[in-house]
């Protein structure tokens, strides 16, 4: 059996492209940034602060739950959402070391 396109790169490059996958909707950012401001988790009040359909909200939520930025709790029939702390706190740690490489400039490069 092939490798799969992920598998050619490095654990560090997968990790990156993962974060950016799931930070690359507006939704997810915007649920993100909800959570932050409110300081603590919501349980299913997303639709009139986002603006989504419950559907497509949920399928956000599930995205961001995969990669572990956020967790989920039962509380009866609803399922109430906050920020993971500690895979926040390793996303910004390897983004930053992502985007703090220093450029060098070429001379001879366009």
């Amino acid at each position: 059996m092939g490798l799969t396109k992920s598998e050619i790169f490095t654990a560090q490059q997968n990790t990156i492209a993962t974060f950016a996958k799931v930070l690359g909707h507006p939704a997810r950012v915007a649920i993100l940034e909800h959570l932050y401001k409110i300081k603590s988790c919501v349980c299913g009040d997303l639709v009139d602060e986002i603006g989504l359909a419950q559907p497509t909200i949920s399928q956000h939520l599930k995205e961001l739950k995969q990669v572990g930025l956020i967790k989920g709790t039962i509380e009866g029939t609803r399922v109430c959402y906050c920020i993971d702390d500690d895979k926040w706190i390793t996303m910004k740690a390897v983004i930053h070391e992502f985007l703090d490489q220093d450029l060098t400039k070429n001379q001879e490069c366009c």
